[in-house]
């Protein structure tokens, strides 16, 4: 595979989606092998580092002084409330089942909330993530409505960087078409069901495009008051805003210069990344993907073994004790000896037969085979 079909080049656009003429390489992060099932689990596990310790009142349903009646007076030994004259004497307390009690195993603000997670699994993870970013069938499966961008990854020039007003981020997106991408955010805005409406978070809605840049003139300022819009700096990207959810596919807009440090920061498979010592890009299963031309290729036919045409059929396993066939098939004699052993048995039974009508005095049965046997003396 040559360099450029494996590294394609992507065209640069200016804020007005016209080619500003120039055209940066594909880094090698874009080839990193896309895993949702590690970028799912990474992100689940550092999405808890930001959660804040709860739990119950530590005296809540013990603020009474109750003490249980003990047996012999018919009721049950829970705690029941001290005194008289009110309705709330003689009531069940502290027990998890009853009304103004404690829960069962009060939650305690010691519980493992956060959790460590490996840097080369993390590494791993935002490798996969930022590869998706560049497929644009994921990125549209995630429902980012990018029908009318110019290119997969988009690439914008830095004069992007120097936006400080957010009408000109409005009309920078509406120019380069990704603009449907924020109206699908505004379609979207509804009330969060549940006691979240209660919590300040009333409403919830989706994402939009993610902007990376690498130096703030401005850009976040412009950009922050646009629903769904998020900006990150390049050196800093995050899991949790690339693969929100655990889910790879964020529609990106990369300006130039963040563009061209993903493979100082990542590195290559020939040259190692300067910002992360002792660490390489991780190489995927299969160079080549095409399982059907490489079973197919003359390379892997030559030395796999000519394949087997002849057909063997399995043979069913019988009990020969059972089966009178298969008993056969090990022992011809077998069937004269059931012969034998019949023609004996019947004549047994008409020996008896003939020796209790002797004694009873009546006649004799006729011989069945009486008829055969004297066919045969002659």
């Amino acid at each position: 595979m040559s360099l450029a079909a494996a590294r394609p080049l992507i065209t640069v656009y200016d804020d007005k989606n016209a080619s500003a003429g120039t055209t940066v390489c594909l880094p090698a992060v874009f080839r990193a092998p896309v895993r949702p099932d590690i970028v799912s689990k990474i992100h689940n596990e550092i999405a808890k580092n930001k959660r804040q310790p709860y739990c119950v009142n530590v005296d809540a349903g013990h603020q009474t002084s109750a003490e249980s009646w003990g047996t012999g007076r018919a009721v049950a030994r829970i705690p029941r409330v001290r005194g008289g004259g009110t309705h709330r004497s003689g009531q069940g307390a502290f027990g998890n089942m009853c009304r103004g009690g404690r829960m069962f195993a009060p939650t305690k603000t010691w519980r493992r909330w956060h959790r460590k997670v490996n840097t080369a699994q993390k590494r791993y993870a935002i490798c996969s993530a930022i590869a998706a970013t560049g497929v644009p069938a994921l990125v549209m499966a995630k429902g980012h409505q990018i029908q009318g961008i110019s290119e997969v990854p988009l690439v914008v020039a830095d004069k992007v960087q120097a936006f400080s007003k957010t009408k000109e981020a409005v009309v920078f997106l509406r120019r380069n078409k990704a603009w449907a991408d924020v109206a699908k955010v505004y379609s979207t805005r509804r009330m969060r069901a549940g006691k979240g409406k209660l919590r300040n978070r009333r409403h919830v809605q989706k994402l939009g495009p993610l902007v990376i840049y690498d130096q703030d003139q401005g850009l976040t300022k412009a950009f922050r008051n646009i629903p769904g819009v998020d900006t990150i700096q390049v050196d800093n990207l995050n899991l949790l805003k690339l693969a929100p959810g655990g889910h790879v596919g964020r529609f990106c807009i990369w300006t130039e210069g963040a563009f061209k440090k993903l493979d100082g920061l990542y590195g290559t498979w020939r040259k190692a990344s300067s910002a992360k010592p002792g660490w390489n890009l991780p190489q995927p299963k299969m160079a080549n993907t095409d399982l059907s031309a490489l079973l197919k290729s003359e390379a892997i036919r030559k030395v796999l073994r000519a394949p087997n045409r002849k057909v063997k059929h399995a043979v069913v396993k019988t009990n020969p004790l059972k089966n009178i066939r298969r008993m056969l098939q090990l022992n011809p004699y077998a069937a004269v000896q059931k012969k034998n052993a019949e023609l004996i048995s019947a004549k047994n039974i008409r020996a008896k037969v003939a020796k209790i009508a002797k004694a009873s005095g009546k006649p004799a049965p006729v011989d069945p085979m009486a008829k055969r046997n004297a066919k045969v003396k002659k």
